[in-house]
């Protein structure tokens, strides 16, 4: 009886962790595991708020299409290496594209908050100096 109670409460500790930290991320990447994908290192910053793309071949270009059908990413990049800010993107699933010719390798990213929390602050701050002066 004792080892059910223990369990059950590890397990709702750690369950609980899990929804806390994944709520302070401000993006969350799917991978494409594909065997012809490897090729692409897509990864996210330590921050989250920044995809990385790394490859031995050139990436001529990418573009995500987010939840409403929209390109809010359309970038010609033809380099091996490039950093796409994700705090642009508004809230929800983007669907992105990275083009090496011939292929395109598909994977996802949600973005899990916005950043009208910091323009708000930001406003703020604009208000306090305005009224100083």
């Amino acid at each position: 009886m004792k080892l059910t109670i223990i369990v059950i409460f590890f397990s709702l500790i750690t369950s609980l962790n899990y929804t806390a930290q994944a709520q302070n991320d401000f993006a969350k990447l799917e991978k494409n595991v594909n065997v012809r994908a490897e090729g692409l290192i897509h990864k996210l910053n330590a921050t989250k708020d920044t995809l990385v793309l790394k490859s031995e071949s050139l990436i001529n270009r990418v573009y995500s299409v987010s939840m409403d059908y929209k390109r809010e990413v359309n970038m010609a990049i033809n380099e091996k290496f490039a950093k796409i800010p994700l705090n642009k993107l508004s809230k929800g699933k983007h669907v992105f594209v990275a083009v090496q010719s011939p292929i395109r390798i598909v994977f996802v990213v949600k973005v899990l908050r916005d950043d009208t929390l910091l323009l708000t602050v930001e406003e703020e701050d604009l208000v306090a100096k305005n009224e100083k002066e």
